[in-house]
């Protein structure tokens, strides 16, 4: 995985995400169709550049919840 498809899954990631109030790990895999390793490095680069928040479900605390900041 280079730089490049990173940049290009945190897009797809910040698709999905602008598309919904706020998503779980398993519900941005469903919609972006993309590996664990390449969720997590998208939301790297997407945390890098403050455009989300990561929160703990309130329902489940194992669980994170993604939104756009």
């Amino acid at each position: 995985m280079n730089i490049e498809t990173i940049g290009t899954n945190a897009g797809s990631v910040w698709v999905a995400l602008n598309g919904a109030d706020a998503l779980g790990i398993k519900q941005i895999k469903k919609i972006t169709k993309l590996k664990d390793k390449e969720v997590y490095a998208a939301l790297g680069w997407l945390a890098r550049e403050d455009k989300i928040v990561i929160a703990p479900d309130p329902e489940d605390e194992k669980e994170l919840i993604i939104s756009l900041a």
